[in-house]
């Protein structure tokens, strides 16, 4: 996703003045926003002629002649999705907003159908036992099952490979060999792959303290490997970096019923009753992005979750943020979900 802050002009902009903006950006369009950051329309060269044509003078401001109703993403939508929208409006620019309506930055057709290769390495933790999955995974470590027609850890690796992440680090551990046989250094799948061995259990947090940090300069990705889901990986990676954050956890909402009548109590008076009333919780999603001075707050070779790294770094005053996963997500860490994931991977993954 393009940075923005170039190309953004107010409807009370002097035509001239979005001339210049629209000369100097290679973008070709200039972004129409609100006091509040809101995207309120587009503006082109194109628009600005027929303006001119229609009598409007370059001193005017562009209110009456910038496109009221462009075609825009969101935040959560899939990088498909995304090409789609420009092909299907044959359109080569597409801004993107957040759920607020604001205005977050803009896509290029062909730069999306070109993903940039980027530095940023992506941490993956394939190192469990997969005891709730057993017999299954009795002889093949769990992200080496196959969901549609190959292993889940195929899919989760190709699906980053689609936004430009080809520089991976796999924790492994429980039947390594079997991931290592597969993949060896990713060069067959277009990746450079390398392999950490946990000899015991270190938790999501605490087998990133065997990683070499000089080879995580840029922020990083850790990502379960029993997880399927198709969200947009560079746009939570710009959402991290442009919110200055230290780390971000990809979160879902969870939605959890009372199955009984609910009775609210003060004093022995009965204040009210709610029937089975439903709670809304955000639950963390196995996805995270960290800046590489989170490594500092993380103990040498000790088991440590990445719940309790999180609690550290608020504990510590430093920036740790939520990214909302609307997308398709699943964890696949029981036989029901495995089957479940079977039954939905053809019409939700293209990979």
């Amino acid at each position: 996703m393009q940075d923005f802050r170039d190309i953004i002009v107010s409807e009370d902009s002097s035509i001239v003045e979005v001339l210049k903006v629209i000369d100097k950006s290679s973008k070709q369009i200039a972004l129409v926003i609100d006091r509040n950051e809101k995207l309120i329309g587009t503006i082109s060269d194109g628009d600005i002629r027929r303006g001119l044509l229609n009598g409007i003078s370059l001193t005017d401001s562009i209110k009456y002649i910038y496109f009221k109703s462009p075609t825009i993403a969101s935040t959560k939508d899939s990088k498909e999705k995304i090409i789609e929208l420009c092909t299907s409006k044959k359109i080569y620019q597409i801004p993107i907003v957040d759920e607020d309506g604001k205005l977050v930055g803009i896509e290029i057709l062909d730069e999306l159908l070109h993903s940039k290769i980027k530095k940023n390495v992506v941490v993956l933790m394939v190192g469990g036992l997969g005891t709730r999955l057993r017999p299954l995974t009795e002889n093949i470590p769990k992200p080496m099952l196959k969901v549609g027609n190959k292993p889940i850890l195929e899919t989760i690796i190709l699906n980053f490979k689609k936004y430009g992440f080809i520089n991976f680090i796999l924790c492994v551990s429980y039947k390594s060999e079997v991931i290592e046989n597969y993949f060896k250094d990713g060069s067959n799948f277009g990746v450079n792959i390398k392999y950490i061995h946990e000899d015991k259990r270190m938790g999501t947090a605490g087998a990133l303290s065997l990683i070499d940090k000089d080879k995580l300069e840029e922020p990083f990705f850790v990502m379960n490997g029993d997880l399927l889901t198709n969200i947009n990986f560079e746009n939570m990676m710009n959402y991290h970096i442009n919110n200055i954050a230290v780390a971000t956890m990809g979160v879902r909402e969870y939605d959890f019923q009372v199955p009984y009548g609910v009775v609210n109590v003060e004093d022995n008076n009965i204040l009210s009753i709610e029937e089975k009333p439903v709670h809304n919780f955000f639950v963390s999603g196995g996805v995270y992005v960290l800046s590489p001075l989170v490594l500092n707050s993380i103990p040498k070779d000790k088991y440590y979750d990445m719940p309790t790294l999180f609690e550290k770094l608020i504990e510590e005053e430093q920036k740790s943020i939520s990214f909302p996963i609307h997308e398709y997500w699943l964890d696949i860490g029981r036989i029901d979900e495995f089957e479940k994931a079977n039954r939905e991977f053809g019409e939700v993954f293209s990979v």
